[in-house]
């Protein structure tokens, strides 16, 4: 299992496009699983209204956990689409 921590910077937190753009790049890690956790609330990443009812803001602070064969390719690869874009 790797996790990582991650602070986000767009002044509109995860929004619609970069959020489909997200739960995108999670689903392209196949036996992986991966969730996204937020104001106390954990989610698969993967599924988009679930990912926007999380409702993170800027400034907010969410752990990305990822789990499966290819955990370290997932989590590098996220953490690289947050910095990026959020």
């Amino acid at each position: 299992m790797k996790q990582f921590t991650y602070t986000i910077k767009d002044e509109l937190g995860i929004h619609a496009r970069p959020a489909g753009m997200l739960a995108k790049k999670a689903k392209s890690y196949a036996d992986t699983t991966v969730t996204i956790t937020a104001n106390g609330k954990t989610v698969n990443l993967g599924q988009l209204m679930k990912l926007m009812g999380l409702g993170v803001k800027q400034g907010c602070e969410v752990t990305v956990t990822c789990d499966g064969a290819n955990e370290d390719e997932a989590a590098a690869g996220l953490k690289a689409f947050l910095e990026e874009n959020l």
